[in-house]
């Protein structure tokens, strides 16, 4: 196995000697062809640079552009499509005098699309940070034109993020408008409603309860003053009676003997107020020794009393001028007793009108309560349906406030630029040497497509050619095996005419490779070569 490997690769080996020639020749013209094609490409220079996305130090509220849940490459791509639109890259184009024949050729729209699509790339590199690069044939406009982009992209996101923070404070701020305008037209309906029922809503019900309770412990009460003033009048108008008939049987027998009517005065006197003890008697077993026709009536017999031991002691004192008896009878015809029972009376019948007005009051007021207690379960079902969407208005007001102000700290944090930028960290470069078209890599291409068009031709050549080369090759295709092989044996003059073209052969090459160098040095000086 290891016989028949080194026999092929020798075959292979006398194959490249035996068509040496052809290889190098292929090789000297692919490399020619090559370094023709690097000259005649148009060199092309590419500038790159660097750009940091930096987040705001200042932590973002949730109207931010740029909140914490947003990524680096959704706002590069953001910016990168304004930059990129056909305003900003024509504008570009006719302030830096750029493709000046495809602006002949082809219409505006066309020659952005080329400048976009294939001389403008942008790209993640690491983390937070991108880099932008621009492709053209001049140098210095390279230049101008990656830093530009680089500039553009701090202005662009400025403007870009001021613009959205102004346009969601404004959007905000109209939500907030239009939520206040209805919370208010609600809140109108609401305490226009509740001015009218206040009464009947259900937070009163309890207090009407308790006044209602207390009105008719009030009515009860008043109830039991008038009774009690009813028993006091009659009671009043029957000493009234007894009085005006004392009176009566005084001044019939006053024409008697001043003694006899001092005597029968005195009989009254004492009737009358045996009457009022036994009266005071009937009282007590009915009221307290407080009540106020109790003490009333004690006072009246006090009085009684006094009279009476006054008229004794008068009687006892001897006799006296007609002119004072007339006046003791007046006096006891005119009766301030009487006179002041019947001020009581008129008093106590002031007293039960003012219950009397004060009970039909009461009752209008309980009628009235008894109606608003009654309508609270309707104007509770009522309130209900009001009030069902007004907890979801004032939560949305509440927090449309809130976003509103966080809005506005957005959009200040924004017109202060301490929001979240772009930073160049390494700009753009004067290129020292073109991007494209690459030397040695068009150089390393020429060379093996020479060597594999060689190789390829005289392994053709090798295959076409029927003559014998190796002794096995004959004994395969004689099926007979061979006493002995001569070698090939070369007269001097065809030794000499191998000599000749050999050297001749090696000057060629050796002339060409020389002039292939020399134009590769020639035009490396001349710098259309860039290594």
């Amino acid at each position: 196995m290891e016989q028949e490997q080194r026999q092929l690769v020798k075959k292979y080996l006398d194959l490249v000697l035996r068509r040496k020639k052809i290889i190098i020749s292929f090789l000297f013209i692919a490399v020619v062809v090559g370094l023709g094609l690097y000259l005649r490409s148009p060199k092309v220079y590419q500038c790159m640079a660097l750009i940091k996305y930096q987040r705001q130090r200042i932590n973002p509220t949730q109207m931010s552009p740029d909140d914490i849940r947003s990524r680096t490459r959704e706002v590069v791509a953001t910016v990168s499509q304004q930059i990129t639109s056909r305003t900003s890259l024509e504008a570009m184009i006719k302030e830096f005098d750029l493709y000046p024949e495809q602006r002949m050729a082809l219409p505006m729209e066309d020659v952005v699309d080329v400048m976009r699509d294939k001389h403008i790339d942008i790209s993640p590199d690491r983390g937070d940070i991108f880099k932008v690069s621009y492709q053209g044939s001049d140098p210095k406009k390279v230049l101008r034109i990656t830093n530009a982009l680089a500039a553009k992209f701090i202005e662009e996101n400025l403007r870009y993020r001021e613009e959205r923070a102004s346009e969601t404070s404004a959007y905000v701020q109209d939500e907030l408008s239009m939520a206040k305008e209805s919370i208010d037209k609600k809140e109108a309906v609401m305490r226009d409603y509740k001015l009218k029922y206040y009464n009947e809503m259900p937070d009163q019900r309890q207090t009407n309860m308790n006044r209602l309770n207390a009105l008719q412990v009030q009515l009860q009460s008043n109830q039991d003053s008038m009774q009690d003033l009813e028993r006091t009048k009659i009671l009043i108008q029957e000493q009234i009676t007894l009085r005006k008939d004392m009176l009566a049987q005084a001044a019939r027998q006053f024409s008697n003997a001043d003694a006899d009517v001092i005597d029968s005065q005195i009989l009254s006197a004492e009737g009358e107020l045996d009457g009022m003890r036994a009266r005071l008697k009937e009282l007590l077993t009915r009221y307290t020794a407080k009540h106020p026709e109790v003490r009333r009536l004690k006072k009246q017999i006090k009085k009684l009393e006094e009279e009476q031991n006054q008229e004794v002691v008068s009687a006892d004192a001897g006799s006296e001028t007609p002119g004072q008896a007339d006046g003791q009878a007046r006096n006891r015809h005119g009766d301030p007793q009487l006179e002041q029972m019947m001020m009581q009376l008129k008093d106590i019948q002031i007293q039960i009108k003012r219950l009397r007005k004060n009970r039909n009051k009461i009752n209008s007021q309980i009628e009235q309560y008894k109606q608003w207690i009654e309508a609270t379960p309707v104007r509770e079902a009522e309130w209900a349906a009001l009030t069902r969407d007004y907890e979801q208005l004032h939560n949305h007001y509440q927090l449309l406030v809130a976003r509103n102000l966080e809005a506005e700290s957005a959009e200040n944090l924004e017109k202060r630029q301490k929001g979240s930028q772009f930073k160049i960290i390494d700009p753009a470069h004067l290129p020292e040497k073109p991007f494209k078209p690459d030397f040695k890599k068009i150089m390393l291409v020429a060379i093996g497509l020479g060597l594999g068009l060689g190789g390829g031709i005289a392994f053709a050549l090798d295959v076409f050619d029927t003559s014998f080369k190796e002794p096995e090759d004959l004994e395969n295709y004689l099926g007979l095996s061979l006493g002995c092989a001569i070698p090939l044996i070369s007269t001097p003059q065809e030794l000499k005419r191998q000599k000749i073209i050999t050297y001749l052969w090696t000057a060629i090459f050796v002339i060409a490779g020389l002039a292939i160098c020399g134009l590769f040095i020639y035009f490396w000086r001349k710098g259309m070569i860039v290594l």
